[in-house]
């Protein structure tokens, strides 16, 4: 990993103006822990690692796709425009591809990288996109009530993503992981709830990945859209997530995003701009200092990110990249 430096502008200040420009300076991630106190070794090393380097640089990385010919379809895009790879490679269970995103992940680990899994599926914990958006559960209440037939099926359909973490912890390999993301949103079934619904699907899994399964390797990211609407009410806790993230494909909203991150809690947390489509450049990024950025997959990386821009951003002094 290589780690470059940039000027941390009114550090002190929320917001510093510097001929005009605003910067905002970085959410403080001094003092910052693991909300798992029995947090692996890799974890915690990952973790202070990321938080010693938010405000300073910013990680690259990028979302892979199976379906394009090769799992690096998008990584040797970046390679043949810049000469670099990211750091941070995004990974999905989808489809209930364990094996095969485990796999990859554990290629990808042991190249120097870091790794973040998503997961879309369907309110039974299958399928793919489309079933994020056509399903739902039945019965909130009862699905959140331990007891019932509906949670039974809800933690069980959750215990397919636990047994291949586990795998991963089996291999020392600490995992980003960002489960129910965009639950802001009306679009996917986690969202559908509403707020507190949502607070305790996401606290029921964290508990029972943690505690009942043992998941020690996790870093639990907690992914906001681009909504930017009553963030307080959608927060889960500072006890129940490590890093607080958002995402866009309106690279125009990308500073505002950043400030209302920044308001969620004023617990020490990265924060991280968890998918986008269009990248931020190295200025925007100085003015919005995320501590990773990640692309989204195919033609949200190739069509609206020229060989010019890529090289440009991947070989900023900024941009921390697995080189």
């Amino acid at each position: 990993m290589k780690k470059k430096s940039f000027l941390i502008i009114c550090p002190i200040l929320v917001i510093g103006i510097i001929c005009g420009v605003i910067y905002l300076a970085p959410h403080s991630t001094e003092g910052a822990v693991l909300s798992n106190p029995n947090a692996s070794e890799s974890a915690k090393e990952l973790y202070d690692y990321i938080c010693k380097t938010s405000g300073k640089a910013v990680i690259s990385g990028q979302q892979e796709s199976t379906w394009m010919g090769s799992a690096d379809y998008e990584t040797d895009y970046i390679y043949s425009a810049s000469g670099k790879l990211p750091l941070i490679k995004g990974f999905d269970y989808m489809n209930d591809d364990f094996d095969g995103v485990n796999k990859r992940v554990v290629e990808w680990h042991e190249k120097g990288g870091i790794v973040t899994v998503c997961w879309h599926c369907g309110s039974d914990f299958s399928g793919e996109w489309t079933d994020c958006k056509e399903t739902d559960i039945a019965d909130w209440d009862k699905a959140l009530t331990p007891g019932t037939e509906e949670y039974d099926n809800l933690v069980r359909g959750m215990d397919k993503g636990a047994e291949a973490l586990k795998e991963l912890q089996e291999k020392a390999i600490p995992v980003l992981w960002r489960p129910f993301h965009e639950f802001d949103g009306d679009w996917f079934w986690w969202s559908r709830g509403g707020s507190e619904s949502f607070k305790k699907l996401w606290q029921i899994m964290y508990e029972r990945y943690t505690d009942y399964h043992g998941l020690n390797n996790l870093i639990w990211v907690l992914g906001y859209s681009h909504k930017m609407l009553d963030v307080k009410d959608w927060y889960v806790g500072d006890g129940y997530c490590d890093i607080i993230g958002a995402d866009t494909y309106d690279i125009e909203i990308v500073h505002k995003l950043y400030r209302k991150m920044k308001s969620v809690t004023s617990a020490p947390k990265p924060l991280c701009l968890h998918e986008c489509g269009k990248n931020p450049t190295a200025e925007e990024l100085k003015k919005s200092p995320w501590s990773y950025f990640m692309t989204w997959h195919t033609e949200y990386l190739t069509d609206t990110n020229t060989p010019e821009e890529i090289n440009a951003l991947y070989n900023s002094e900024l941009v921390v990249t697995l080189e």
